[in-house]
């Protein structure tokens, strides 16, 4: 039987299996595709500002802001506006 996409919709956290092992990695080793140029580059491989509200990574090809990630009393905001895709390799299953 066939199931509607009514009864297919689930909120957010039915997704937390899934996200937690995708959140659950060490990100120097995702590759970041820069919005800006099309370069592709670990993670460890973008240039890194640490300032004082939170941590800011760049491309190294064009210098644009990549991934800005704040954290302000014990929550932290990260913005990817600058990261066309982020490619992680989990390994197989």
């Amino acid at each position: 039987m066939d199931r509607t996409v009514e009864e297919l919709r689930l909120d957010g956290n039915a997704a937390a299996g899934s996200l937690g092992e995708l959140f659950a990695f060490d990100v120097t080793t995702a590759i970041a595709v820069c919005d800006g140029c099309g370069l592709s580059s670990p993670v460890g491989a973008l240039v890194f500002y640490d300032q004082a509200l939170g941590t800011i990574l760049r491309c190294p090809g064009c210098a644009h802001l990549m991934l800005c990630a704040t954290r302000i009393r014990g929550i932290v905001r990260l913005d990817l506006r600058g990261t066309r895709s982020l490619r992680v390799d989990l390994g197989p299953r």
